[in-house]
């Protein structure tokens, strides 16, 4: 089975990563597409995030009912702050028969280098990166890559964390099970 892993802070997950995230797992040849919750991104501050049980808990209910996505959880328990090609060594040796993918988007590509052990990624796994805007992929870095034209849409978790603490709607933004579950639990209030 093939296995794309899109990593992510998801905060919150938005119908913009649902949608990349399902039009992979549709357009190529991947069985299923994970989409990763990391509990620290080694490049971004961890201040604003909220607890990543509950940035989990969201990335599932927008997942439901859907066979070919998932939300992993598969950092939590593996050292802080989470680089992706440790993640993939475990879950090489956890799932020996699965080929793991990695997506990304372009502007992510270009800063491939300033990720830990990047060499040993680009040469073990293929990558599979989705056009941003402004962003082209200009250079492969010798990976193994391809470049996909997944449908964009202009939405930011920082934008829709602003809306909920202005007291505007986030409707559309984010599926409606994950509207109703923030604002129960008063997230990003």
């Amino acid at each position: 089975m093939k296995i794309g892993l899109y990593f992510g802070s998801f905060n919150p997950i938005h119908t913009g990563h649902l949608i990349i995230a399902n039009y992979i797992a549709y357009n190529t040849d991947l069985d299923k597409v994970w989409l990763v919750v990391s509990p620290q991104n080694p490049l971004k501050p961890s201040s604003s995030l909220l607890n990543e049980h509950h940035r989990f808990h969201l990335a599932e209910l927008a997942v439901q009912g859907e066979p070919r996505l998932r939300a992993s959880n598969i950092e939590f328990s593996l050292p802080r702050p989470s680089y992706t090609i440790d993640t993939l060594t475990y879950l090489a040796e956890k799932f020996p028969t699965q080929e793991f993918t990695v997506i990304m988007g372009s502007d992510s590509f270009q800063n491939i280098r300033r990720w830990k052990n990047y060499e040993q990624l680009i040469k073990h796994y293929p990558i599979y990166v989705y056009k941003r805007p402004g962003h082209e992929v200009t250079e492969t870095f010798g990976a193994n890559v391809q470049v996909l034209e997944a449908p964009m849409l202009d939405i930011s978790s920082t934008h829709i964390r602003q809306w909920i603490q202005q007291g505007k709607s986030i409707r559309y933004l984010v599926p409606d099970n994950v509207v109703a579950y923030i604002a129960e639990n008063n997230y990003y209030k």
